[in-house]
């Protein structure tokens, strides 16, 4: 074991790390197969000049290669808006709350607590991310997601408060 480690929080770092690649992956392929590259529908990028017309070698072959790897579906005009969301949104909230992790594990904090906290953390994220990509509006997916990362949020700030507090007087 290396000295002055901190392993809870390096678990959950990875582990939500994985899953932002995860989020980041789902996002890009819905673009690749939508061929919408900026913004969230096709309206977004009406006045963007489009790649495909008269593309570079380059672009035409990754866009050949990249339509040949996917199949089609039903069209859900949603669905890329939902996914980028799904991305985006684990990226504003993730951070933070791994720092408080990182804090309270270098306080050397019990144990309990940093497992329920990483361990909320990464079931709540990935049950908002589903829960957002597979339904339009309210899920129990995103609910769930929702009120366990602000428990996360509440807990993790209230617990750095009070150990930071005690360790100075």
């Amino acid at each position: 074991m290396l000295e002055n480690s901190v392993p809870i929080s390096t678990l959950f770092i990875g582990l939500n790390g994985l899953t932002a690649f995860v989020l980041s992956y789902i996002a890009t392929f819905e673009r690749v197969k939508t061929r919408v590259w900026h913004g969230e529908s096709h309206e977004d990028v009406a006045q963007q000049p489009d790649p495909l017309i008269n593309p570079s070698a380059w672009a035409a072959f990754v866009d050949k290669s990249t339509q040949n790897l996917l199949t089609p579906q039903n069209q859900d005009n949603g669905l890329l808006q939902r996914k980028v969301r799904a991305h985006g949104n684990f990226a504003e909230y993730v951070p933070q709350a791994l720092l408080f992790l990182l804090a309270l594990e270098l306080m050397q904090v019990p144990t309990w607590l940093l497992w329920l906290l990483g361990g909320s953390l990464t079931l709540a994220r990935i049950a908002h991310a589903w829960g957002l990509i597979k339904t339009y509006g309210p899920s129990p997916g995103r609910a769930i997601g929702f009120f366990l990362t602000w428990f996360v949020y509440i807990v993790g700030s209230l617990a750095c408060i009070y150990y930071g507090l005690r360790a100075i007087a």
